[in-house]
């Protein structure tokens, strides 16, 4: 039987990863494949630091998309593949690979997912997670700072030159593709478990 393909998607600080370890955890790892939206970023070896860190990293081409879709296409009918493994810190692609096995349930998270149209076609269910802008722009210094390495002078720069403008173009507009939008992100208790209760439905069609 073919994978079940949930996105969830949102702007940058909005807590789509919070969500999605809330669904692992409810529902149980061992039934779900995690893939990333980011870890699919252009590999950018090719140019140096200085020209990579000028790169708008917030924008739908900046990601191979189109090799997301290959393995989402490959997990869903029962193969495994290697996912990228970005460095946020180099802004390149490593060497490394994860290997991804197929499960009943593929989970994508990613701030554009919804905003590519040869990418929604592919998932059963999207939720959109819904926050504050700046909540997301307090949790998105807090993250490059402590996780990245940047300063607080260049996630601002890097917010208002093309975070902001780049979500009001792509993000928010892909919100209306949703079947379910949870406000506050991983603090709404009541729509995760509603979320995971359907997941769990679905896997118990499925057996």
């Amino acid at each position: 039987m073919r994978s079940i393909i949930i996105g969830v998607a949102g702007g940058t600080g909005s807590g789509k990863t919070t969500v999605a370890n809330s669904i692992l955890q409810r529902v149980g790892a061992e039934h779900i494949t995690y893939i990333p939206h980011d870890a699919y970023y252009k590999d950018l070896r090719h140019l140096s630091l200085e020209e990579r860190s000028r790169m708008n990293f917030d924008h739908p081409d900046a990601l191979e998309t189109s090799l997301m879709i290959e393995h989402l296409k490959r997990l869903r009918d029962g193969h495994p593949v290697e996912i990228p493994v970005y460095d946020f810190t180099r802004h390149a692609r490593t060497d490394k690979t994860i290997h991804a096995e197929p499960s009943p349930i593929i989970l994508v998270e990613g701030i554009l997912i919804f905003a590519e149209p040869a990418l929604r076609p592919l998932f059963d269910v999207k939720l959109f997670i819904d926050t504050d802008a700046d909540i997301r722009l307090i949790r998105r210094l807090q993250r490059d700072m402590q996780e990245r390495g940047r300063t607080f002078e260049s996630v601002i720069e890097q917010y208002l030159t093309t975070v902001r403008p780049m979500h009001l173009e792509f993000v928010e507009p892909s919100k209306r593709y949703a079947d379910v939008i949870i406000p506050e992100g991983g603090f709404n208790e009541v729509a995760i478990e509603m979320v995971a209760a359907r997941i769990r439905g679905l896997l118990a069609e499925r057996a």
